[in-house]
Protein backbone atom coordinates (compact mmCIF):
# COMPACT_ATOMS: atom_id res chain seq x y z
CA UNK A 1 0.00 0.00 0.00
CA UNK A 2 1.04 3.44 -1.19
CA UNK A 3 1.17 6.30 1.46
CA UNK A 4 0.04 9.81 0.22
CA UNK A 5 2.53 12.43 0.49
CA UNK A 6 1.60 14.73 3.50
CA UNK A 7 0.32 18.19 3.13
CA UNK A 8 2.88 21.07 3.75
CA UNK A 9 0.12 22.04 6.55
CA UNK A 10 0.44 18.32 7.63
CA UNK A 11 3.93 18.21 8.40
CA UNK A 12 3.91 21.93 10.17
CA UNK A 13 1.41 20.70 12.38
CA UNK A 14 3.80 17.65 12.82
CA UNK A 15 6.87 19.93 13.69
CA UNK A 16 4.53 22.11 15.88
CA UNK A 17 3.51 18.82 17.86
CA UNK A 18 7.27 17.87 18.53
CA UNK A 19 8.40 21.40 19.58
CA UNK A 20 5.59 21.33 22.23
CA UNK A 21 6.86 18.01 23.27
CA UNK A 22 10.55 19.21 23.63
CA UNK A 23 9.10 22.32 25.75
CA UNK A 24 6.81 20.16 27.56
CA UNK A 25 10.03 17.67 28.49
CA UNK A 26 11.91 20.26 29.39
CA UNK A 27 14.26 18.53 31.95
CA UNK A 28 13.21 15.03 31.63
CA UNK A 29 14.73 12.31 29.21
CA UNK A 30 13.37 11.28 26.56
CA UNK A 31 13.98 7.41 27.79
CA UNK A 32 12.02 8.51 30.54
CA UNK A 33 9.07 10.23 29.45
CA UNK A 34 8.73 7.77 26.82
CA UNK A 35 8.49 4.95 29.28
CA UNK A 36 5.87 6.76 31.58
CA UNK A 37 3.60 7.47 27.71
CA UNK A 38 4.53 3.95 27.52
CA UNK A 39 6.09 3.94 23.98
CA UNK A 40 9.66 3.71 22.78
CA UNK A 41 12.25 6.59 23.06
CA UNK A 42 12.86 6.22 19.38
CA UNK A 43 9.06 7.19 18.40
CA UNK A 44 8.92 9.68 20.81
CA UNK A 45 12.70 10.90 19.27
CA UNK A 46 10.68 11.11 15.69
CA UNK A 47 7.74 12.74 17.08
CA UNK A 48 9.83 15.52 18.36
CA UNK A 49 12.07 15.84 15.28
CA UNK A 50 9.22 16.08 12.82
CA UNK A 51 10.52 12.57 11.16
CA UNK A 52 6.49 11.39 12.45
CA UNK A 53 4.25 14.07 11.89
CA UNK A 54 1.24 11.96 12.05
CA UNK A 55 1.70 9.97 15.24
CA UNK A 56 -1.89 7.86 16.46
CA UNK A 57 -4.28 9.56 18.39
CA UNK A 58 -3.44 7.02 21.10
CA UNK A 59 0.52 7.76 20.91
CA UNK A 60 -0.16 11.68 21.48
CA UNK A 61 -2.63 10.75 24.31
CA UNK A 62 -0.17 8.96 26.25
CA UNK A 63 2.72 11.26 25.49
CA UNK A 64 -0.18 14.33 26.66
CA UNK A 65 -0.88 12.48 29.80
CA UNK A 66 2.98 11.49 30.09
CA UNK A 67 3.63 15.58 30.10
CA UNK A 68 0.84 16.86 31.90
CA UNK A 69 -0.71 18.44 29.08
CA UNK A 70 -4.65 18.09 28.56
CA UNK A 71 -5.36 17.09 24.99
CA UNK A 72 -6.95 20.72 24.58
CA UNK A 73 -3.23 22.15 25.43
CA UNK A 74 -2.41 19.70 22.60
CA UNK A 75 -4.81 20.97 20.31
CA UNK A 76 -4.78 24.43 20.87
CA UNK A 77 -1.01 24.88 20.08
CA UNK A 78 -0.54 22.72 17.25
CA UNK A 79 -3.92 22.82 15.27
CA UNK A 80 -4.11 25.40 12.07
CA UNK A 81 -5.93 28.10 13.04
CA UNK A 82 -9.35 28.45 11.90
CA UNK A 83 -10.18 30.13 8.61
CA UNK A 84 -11.71 33.12 8.64
CA UNK A 85 -14.57 33.51 6.03
CA UNK A 86 -14.11 36.81 4.23
CA UNK A 87 -17.17 39.06 4.51
CA UNK A 88 -18.75 40.18 1.96
CA UNK A 89 -21.16 43.32 1.72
Amino acid sequence: MVRTPLTPEERLRGERLGLLLREARGERSMVSVAASAGISAETLRKIETGRAPTPAFFTVAALAGALGLSLDDVLGRCAPPPAVAPLIA
